[in-house]
């Protein structure tokens, strides 16, 4: 059976993290299992930042514009997030294809049983809901081969610290080789502008312990130089295959959305999951499933939801979940989260098998 042709759509609306994801999908599909793949997107400018250049065989970019190009649908057509591929589009689909809909990530107990389920539509055709998820009767989480030995592997290093931290990711030498050689913590910043970032600032330099701070991409743009008796540093932009390393480095990563908040689980490393906020604090609900399907200590939850929700006791949540027995414990939990998301289903094969399967029948 030849490879299949697939179409990707993904609409840009939290910066950077829906076509992070569709990125990372599309070169699995192409480089691991020899789709020829289409990656349509409405902000062409997010992705090249992703990609800085990164070839991609098998990937073609098309722009998403208000007049689409008139392209016939591939064998298998993708729309990420629900985000209606244009109708012209969407009529030339086969009943024969496969169509998916490619959901937001949730641990909330109602994904398993709508995962893979099938939706009638106009023409006689079919469009699957196709769940990324943290267990195995979902469609598992994007994980490219080698990923977590790679990660071992540098966290080992401290020399590949070093020099990573200052000649990719922009660290003075004498910051860069304290942390790689274990002298002081890094944490990362990347998060919505309501977060309570100078919480955890104070609460950083509250343990007692030397700390620095590293704010990724467009986050706290006040933030620099020194703050709470902190090294602060602003990392430049970095494309996806450079930003694993930072995750890796760092002794706590604080990141927002949904792509970021995959790699920092890779890390291995205790996180801070700053969530798109939604009316009627729907986002929170999304928080707890996350958090109960971690197993999540009560200093952890109550640190996460001090994040997301802000106010007067976020410091004091925060600084009890930063004392070092507590991020003792957080570390090990951090690795054995990893490990077990590790023996579950990723997510491009599963969506390569479920698609085969239909294409099959």
């Amino acid at each position: 059976m030849p490879q299949p042709r697939c179409d990707i759509f993904c609409r840009v609306i939290d910066n950077y993290g829906d076509v992070g994801v569709c990125w990372r999908l599309a070169r699995r599909l192409a480089d691991g299992h020899g789709w020829s793949v289409r990656l349509w997107v409405d902000a062409p400018e997010k992705l090249a930042r992703i990609a800085c250049g990164a070839a991609a065989d098998g990937v073609q970019i098309v722009a998403w514009s208000a007049t689409p190009p008139d392209l016939a649908p591939g064998d298998i057509v993708i729309e990420a997030f629900a985000c209606d591929p244009p109708p012209a589009f969407v009529a030339r689909i086969r009943p024969e294809g496969v169509w998916l809909n490619l959901e937001y990530l949730s641990a909330e107990p109602w994904v398993e049983s709508h995962h893979g389920l099938p939706s009638p539509q106009l023409g006689g055709r079919t469009k699957y809901f196709f769940f990324p998820g943290f267990t195995a009767r979902t469609g598992g989480l994007l994980r490219e081969p080698g990923l977590l030995a790679r990660r071992d592997a540098f966290q080992a290093d401290p020399q590949a610290i070093a020099r990573y931290l200052q000649e990719q990711a922009g660290l003075p030498a004498a910051l860069a080789g304290e942390i790689g050689h274990g002298a002081r913590a890094l944490a990362t910043l990347f998060c919505y502008p309501d977060a309570p970032a100078r919480a955890l600032l104070a609460s950083l330099r509250g343990t007692g312990q030397p700390w620095a701070l590293a704010v990724t991409g467009d986050a706290m743009p006040g933030l620099a130089g020194q703050a709470h008796g902190l090294p602060i540093v602003r990392v430049p932009f970095l494309p996806q295959a450079d930003y694993d390393p930072l995750l890796w480095a760092a002794r706590l990563n604080a990141v927002r959305g949904e792509d970021s908040f995959v790699r920092a689980q890779w890390a291995g490393r205790p996180l801070l999951w700053h969530i798109y906020r939604q009316d009627d604090d729907v986002h929170l609900d999304k928080l707890a499933a996350w958090l109960d399907a971690a197993n999540a200590s009560p200093a952890a939850r109550a640190a996460q939801f001090a994040w997301n929700r802000g106010g007067p006791g976020a410091a004091a949540d925060l600084a009890a979940w930063l004392a070092p027995a507590a991020q003792a414990q957080s570390q090990r939990d951090a690795r054995a989260w990893a490990d077990t998301l590790a023996a579950g289903p990723e997510l491009a094969d599963a969506l390569a098998k479920f698609c085969g399967d239909r294409l099959k029948s």
